[in-house]
């Protein structure tokens, strides 16, 4: 099967010069596109696959011309299906935990990339892959996907974050309704409950990624870089903190050229022309 990004339009690409295993990793003007590869075991997470993911990703954060990531699975069965169950068998207490964490790091990579990252899911998000799309900035989802924390089923509870984000997304009691049974729901579903952005047909998955990437991209680097940290962070502290980070950030936000420029622009009804200065 083909990766999802051969549906995107055709426009120049680059090569990156990473040498990844098992994730695709592609730039295509400003947005990078990340997919996990190992359709046969429906994109499930080794720890191959987290190392290649962080690579990846410290590889988009730190090239100033990506201004957005869409990330995706190949085919069209599964986003990331959970763990490797192969590999997971065999960890021992302090094999997990240091799992766990390494992999909590990737995410937290994802979810502070200072860009917007949108996981385009394009089958089953399961485990790890749901946990991985909630890391994301955005979830935009085909009608076919389901979603699930079913560690429960294998004698573990969520290592990826599930047991924090999930709650925060959809709220506390359909959090642990989901961890604590392990059941899995459609996309419609997520998608009532909060945890999707979007449901679209498969054929449309990755242009509409990419339409809402462009939009983020015609806007000010330097706001959208701080939008994102103050509503990260706002969310890990009480609200008046977070308020008086906001206001720090909008002090910084207002001294950068970009905000000169489109003050200007508006003032002078033309398109703003942003450097991320």
């Amino acid at each position: 099967m083909t990766s999802p990004i051969t549906t995107s339009a055709l426009e120049p690409s680059s090569t990156t010069g990473l040498n990844l295993e098992n994730v695709l990793y592609e730039k295509k003007c400003s947005i990078a596109y990340v997919t996990v590869d190992r359709p046969k075991v429906l994109n499930a997470l080794s720890t191959s696959t987290w190392t290649d993911l962080k690579a990846a990703f410290e590889d988009a954060k730190a090239d100033t011309s990506v201004r957005g990531v869409i990330l995706t699975g190949t085919g069209d069965k599964a986003f990331i299906a959970g763990a490797d169950i192969g590999e997971l068998a065999h960890l021992d207490t302090y094999e997990a935990e240091e799992s766990s964490r390494f992999g909590q790091g990737v995410l937290d990579l994802i979810e502070n990339l200072g860009k917007p990252v949108i996981a385009a899911i394009n089958g089953f998000a399961l485990g790890g892959g749901c946990e991985t799309a909630m890391a994301c900035t955005m979830r935009i989802s085909v009608e076919h996907a389901r979603f699930g924390q079913p560690e429960v089923k294998l004698g573990l509870l969520p290592g990826g974050g599930g047991t924090q984000r999930l709650p925060r997304l959809v709220g506390k009691g359909r959090a642990l309704q989901l961890i604590l049974t392990g059941e899995t729901i459609s996309a419609q579903e997520a998608y009532r409950i909060g945890l999707v952005n979007e449901v679209v047909s498969a054929d449309s998955l990755i242009g509409r990624a990419e339409t809402i990437l462009k939009q983020v991209a015609a806007n000010a680097p330097i706001a959208v870089k701080f939008s994102l940290d103050a509503a990260n962070k706002g969310m890990e502290t009480s609200q008046s903190a977070g308020l008086a980070l906001e206001a720090a950030y909008f002090g910084i936000c207002a001294a950068s050229e970009d905000k000169k420029e489109g003050t200007s622009a508006f003032l002078e009804k033309r398109a703003p022309r942003f450097q991320g200065r």
